[in-house]
């Protein structure tokens, strides 16, 4: 019967409705998960001295922090997906390094320097 739901489905164009990702899914996908030290309206100079830098999840220090002076401590994480912020290759950024700036048209048939590769 669910086979027979499935096909009706996508005879009348219906999407399937996508499936939870798995365990090994989530832990792939987050492997480079990153916080950035939010100071809030009370904060103390070394929150302060921490904005914007992005730490692993992992590495992230806790809060409040160790020396906060604050009475109010009010900072909390902003979450990322990854570490790194932004293009970080020449070619994410449109500059091309080499001067070349189309695309790759050496053909892979022609390989190797030996009489027998070509």
């Amino acid at each position: 019967m669910n086979q027979v739901l499935k096909r009706a489905k996508f005879f009348f164009g219906g999407q399937e409705p996508e499936r939870p990702p798995t365990a090994a899914e989530k832990k792939a996908a987050m492997a480079f998960h990153a916080v950035v030290v939010k100071p809030g309206r009370h904060a103390c100079g070394a929150a302060r001295a921490l904005k914007g830098r992005r730490f692993l999840s992992k590495e992230a220090p806790i809060l409040p922090l160790r020396n906060c002076d604050s009475d109010e401590c009010e900072c909390h994480y902003e979450h990322h997906e990854d570490r790194r912020a932004g293009p970080r290759r020449a070619r994410e950024l449109g500059v091309a390094i080499d001067g070349h700036d189309g695309e790759e048209k050496r053909s892979r048939q022609k390989r190797g320097r030996r009489n027998s590769d070509r």
